[in-house]
């Protein structure tokens, strides 16, 4: 799908990583992209994001309705404005953006590629962690490392979104029988190293509460960047009566 022209992309859109989904949707994984007016979004199998400008009106909103379908949950970021009236907001958490220019990055030799064969047991590790939305095509946004014991993915961490000029690291997670072993720590920096060998710089987003792993990316080099809102809204059933059905 083609890359939206610069007329008609966001005059307020002063820095890539206030709204990251979007610049990665018009840039990088432009190819991904399914649209409709001025809304973007993943592939529901690659990720739930959707990516409005930040500043919507209406027509935006009735464009993401009717992308999304009638009821759909939809996760939003860099979107400063609440929904119109009939969304109703389900989920609101406060994050923390963090960038790794400082990151000592450095490539790890029992850090090997995933691949799509690889899969299921992603799956099963994003599981048993949590650490974010990871969904079958997940993979094909990125680089994804991990490490295995006896055979056993045990540890992982990848890319995300993809910004111009930087790469989201996500998916960080370890399998509680092997964390404080410093495993999250070594994929993170090896991540990183390839997110350096192309002249990109890594960042990351945080849960606020979450302040163990928030504590480890700040002792491997990244720093504070900004806030985030973790903001999660469900479409309203029946759509607006002047969202066009898709």
């Amino acid at each position: 799908m083609s890359r939206i022209p610069a007329s008609r992309q966001d005059p307020d859109q002063r820095h890539p990583l206030d709204n990251p989904a979007r610049w990665s949707l018009t840039g990088a994984h432009a190819h991904l992209a399914e649209r409709r007016g001025n809304v973007l979004r993943y592939p529901v199998d690659v990720s739930p994001f959707v990516a409005l400008p930040e500043q919507p009106d209406a027509a935006d909103w009735n464009d993401m309705a009717a992308l999304a379908g009638p009821g759909a949950l939809v996760p939003l970021a860099g979107v400063s404005v609440p929904p119109p009236r009939g969304w109703e907001v389900v989920r609101r958490g406060a994050g923390v953006q963090l960038v790794g220019d400082g990151l000592a990055a450095a490539p790890d030799d029992e850090a090997v590629r995933l691949q799509p064969s690889d899969v299921p047991e992603m799956l099963a590790l994003v599981a048993a962690t949590k650490p974010g939305p990871f969904l079958p095509r997940t993979i094909e946004l990125g680089t994804y490392l991990g490490i295995r014991r006896n055979g056993a993915l045990v540890a992982m961490a990848g890319e995300r979104l993809h910004p111009p000029g930087w790469t989201e690291v996500s998916a960080v997670c370890t399998d509680p029988a092997f964390r404080s072993q410093g495993l999250g720590g070594r994929l993170v920096r090896a991540v990183a190293a390839g997110i350096r060998e192309r002249g990109e710089t890594p960042f990351l987003h945080a849960v606020a509460t979450n302040t163990n792993a928030i504590r480890l990316y700040l002792s491997l080099g990244f720093r504070f960047r900004r806030e985030a809102t973790f903001l999660a809204v469900r479409v309203p059933d029946p759509l607006p009566e002047n969202a066009p059905v898709i």
